[in-house]
């Protein structure tokens, strides 16, 4: 069955922001439809979102990607195979022409390529996780759930970007939502006690008034505690450090202490971190350009704990196999936009496990109440999931889609758990 139409559309993420949708139509009626999100704190290496520049939207609109869609991509694409997704990436890829997809913009590339696959799987008559688990067992995903927000995406209210938590005692994906839910409404409480409370961040987490990153990191243990769980055995931290936003060459300033540290000393910081509170994961906690500090960290905490790469991986399979080589990272975020095109994230995801890696599937700050991530965590069996915070609606739309899902995954799957987790701890 062949695509027969390719529509793209503006459409607004979470910031209110324009962003990329597009809806393949197949020969048979069946359609497919993929947005592409936009983060906030990004990798100097990941795909290049096609803005538009000039006044319109602060310089954010999207017509120059949707006629790139039009013109160049709909032409090439109809006619073709939806199920051939290998062969539509990499017409994707060698329309676009660039190493880091800035002629047809990877917000582009993505939206078309998650199209693809979503018209694929509605061609099937299957559901995107079953049509991708090809009939292999899958597990529902272990969430990290934010209920700080910080960095990029809170003014920059504390230093650390995502404090986050792990329900490593939930028997299910729905137990997991219900602790975390507990904890996050804890923490909300504990905080305007306080008088701490200053709104809710970019991805729903409490954007905090602290004096002190170590502050965000007591309340949160407090709000443990609070909501009747142990810390560690049943719900434990997960941390988004960030570094990149605040280092460069090995330095890294610490606005809200007004610090600067090199690179020993932050990582001699973490790993103090490590040692004081229930800490299982770690993403970033070097820049993108540190990488022997990056390398020294994992050496000193992956059999401790898990220690992710966003922004120095970037989701490509490439880096994932120098970074193993090289000894640095034991997990990598999984953020298809990063990427370009579906191949690719796959591509990065095989690359990972081959290394011996655990894998997050992660959204970004700039979200939509598309919920493909859930399915490709469900479907490609990842382990774990990334969303953001247990509030706003783009970010519900896919903790409810777990809870979905985890009534139609057949047995012997079930949940992930803290089994998922790469390191030690």
């Amino acid at each position: 069955m062949t695509i027969q139409s390719i529509e793209a559309r503006r459409i607004w993420d979470s910031r209110g922001r324009p962003t990329v949708e597009v809806e393949v139509g197949n020969a048979d009626g069946s359609i497919g439809r993929g947005i592409a999100p936009a983060g906030a704190s990004r990798g100097t290496r990941e795909a290049v979102e096609l803005r538009d520049g000039g006044p319109r939207f602060g310089g954010l609109d999207v017509q120059r990607a949707l006629r790139g869609i039009e013109l160049e991509i709909a032409p090439a694409l109809v006619g073709r195979d939806a199920s051939d997704q290998a062969s539509i990436d990499a017409l994707l890829i060698a329309l676009d022409g660039t190493p880091d997809k800035s002629r047809l913009g990877g917000n582009a590339l993505i939206a078309t390529s998650l199209a693809v696959l979503h018209a694929a799987a509605a061609q099937a008559r299957l559901p995107l996780w079953r049509y991708l688990a090809q009939g292999r067992p899958v597990q529902l995903p272990l969430p990290q759930v934010q209920v700080f927000g910080g960095g990029a995406h809170a003014g920059r209210r504390v230093d650390v970007q995502d404090f986050m938590v792990i329900a490593t005692g939930a028997r299910s994906f729905a137990q997991a939502m219900e602790m975390s839910a507990e904890v996050y409404r804890a923490a909300g409480a504990l905080m305007a006690e306080r008088g701490a409370l200053a709104g809710v961040a970019d991805e729903g987490g409490w954007w905090p008034a602290f004096a002190r990153n170590e502050d965000a990191l007591d309340t949160l243990l407090a709000a443990i505690e609070r909501a009747g769980y142990t810390p560690g055995s049943e719900v434990a931290i997960a941390l988004d450090i960030a570094a990149s936003e605040f280092g460069h060459g090995g330095r890294y300033r610490l606005a809200l202490e007004n610090e600067e540290l090199d690179s020993d000393a932050l990582c001699e910081r973490l790993l103090r971190w490590l040692e004081r509170y229930p800490i299982v994961s770690i993403e970033d906690p070097l820049a993108e350009d540190d990488e022997a500090g990056l390398i020294a960290f994992t050496r000193a905490a992956a059999g401790h704990v898990q220690v992710v790469g966003d922004d120095y991986l970037v989701t490509s399979a490439q880096r994932v196999r120098t970074a193993a080589e090289r000894g640095a990272c034991n997990c990598l975020l999984v953020k298809p936009n990063q990427a370009g095109t579906v191949s690719e994230t796959r591509a990065a995801l095989d690359a990972a496990r081959e290394s011996g890696y655990g894998t997050i599937v992660s959204a970004r700050s700039g979200d939509t109440e598309d919920v493909a991530i859930v399915h490709l965590a469900t479907g490609w069996n990842a382990g774990q999931i990334k969303v953001g915070s247990f509030a706003r609606s783009e970010r519900m739309a896919k903790w409810n889609e777990g809870i979905r899902l985890e009534g139609r995954v057949p047995a012997p799957a079930g949940f992930a758990g803290r089994a998922a987790l790469a390191g030690g701890r």
